[in-house]
């Protein structure tokens, strides 16, 4: 996502056309775009916000334990990938003992954040915001052209 030039606050922006999914909505900008239209004066603005939680399991000790233990050896990888640079003799055993130190810290920071939940919360999930439909928005003076370029008439308010 790039952002050559930002809108001031008073331009004036209209709905050229309202879709169910980001995927059309970028379908038609891409539509716009191929066309030669400007797409600089085009805004997808996704309406009618909601959360959405995607329970994905059951969190238990053991899951607390292993994803603990693997977010730790990742961290420990990477601080003996740092402090490996500096060692001329062993640097491999340096990265191998940091990541099991890692591994080890992580298993129990892991353990003790799971049973402080004290079972209120024992299931994993992933939250994403959701829209409900995908306004395409074109400045106001582009919109006939807009409208051209995609072999449709002028939206009517």
């Amino acid at each position: 996502m790039s952002h050559p030039t930002q809108p001031t606050a008073s331009t004036h922006y209209q709905v050229l056309r309202t879709v169910p999914t980001y995927a059309q909505a970028q379908r038609i900008v891409d539509s716009l775009s191929d066309a030669g239209f400007p797409v600089e004066h085009v805004r997808v603005v996704g309406t009618d916000l909601r959360l959405v939680e995607q329970v994905t399991g059951r969190m238990t000790y053991g899951k607390a334990a292993l994803y603990g233990a693997a977010s730790g050896a990742w961290l420990g990888l990477l601080i003996g990938l740092l402090f490996g640079i500096f060692v001329i003799v062993g640097w491999l055993s340096v990265i191998l003992w940091s990541v099991v130190l890692g591994a080890v810290w992580g298993l129990i920071f892991g353990l003790l954040g799971h049973a402080a939940t004290g079972g209120r919360r024992d299931f994993s999930s992933v939250q994403g915001i959701e829209a409900t439909s995908y306004e395409i928005l074109v400045e106001a003076e582009y919109l006939d052209a807009a409208a051209a370029k995609l072999g449709t008439s002028r939206p009517t308010a």
